[in-house]
Parts: structure tokens; C-alpha cells; sequence
């Protein structure tokens, strides 16, 4: 799966690669350097990042299903113990 940014998100990347080599860097990283490194980090990189999310969702995921049974439980056969119980309280 590729991954891809919107328009917008790469924009706001790029001037924060900008930025950050501007803040901490020795020499400053121009738009065009600055685009091809965020390019390289989100092939290289943003993969694993992304596997990791997953696989963080998924074990979320397996634990509330794990959890279904006792939040949507219903106790079977109940007519007759509600019969009754509604029984004794008109009595």
C-alpha cells in the first residue's frame, strides 16, 4: 500500500523539514532538498510507522472483541423467571 499525503500535509511537512534544519542544522535545507527528504522518510520509513498502527488497532480490536459477549450478553429463557418475578410483586 502506498502512502500517500494530501496536498496540504506535504506543504506543512515540507516548510516543518524547513524549519526544524533551520533551527538545528548548520546550513539550511532548501524546498525542493526538503521535499525529496520528506519523499525518502515516508517510503522508507513510513511503512513501518504505519504496520505499527496497525497492528496497534488490531490487538484494540481483538481485545473488545474478546470483551462482546459479556457487553451484549443476553440470559436465556427468561419468560417464565420474569413471569414470576412479575408474580410476586403484584402479590
Amino acid at each position: 500500500m502506498t502512502i500517500e499525503l494530501t496536498k496540504d500535509a506535504r506543504a506543512e511537512a515540507i516548510r516543518s523539514i524547513e524549519r526544524y534544519f533551520e533551527a538545528n542544522m548548520d546550513e539550511r535545507i532548501g524546498n525542493v532538498a526538503a521535499g525529496a527528504l520528506l519523499s525518502f522518510f515516508v517510503d522508507e520509513i513510513g511503512p513501518l510507522i504505519y504496520n505499527q498502527a496497525v497492528a496497534t488497532v488490531q490487538e484494540r480490536l481483538q481485545a473488545r472483541i474478546a470483551e462482546i459477549d459479556i457487553e451484549v450478553h443476553e440470559d436465556e429463557f427468561q419468560y417464565w423467571r420474569k413471569l414470576d418475578n412479575q408474580r410476586k410483586a403484584r402479590r
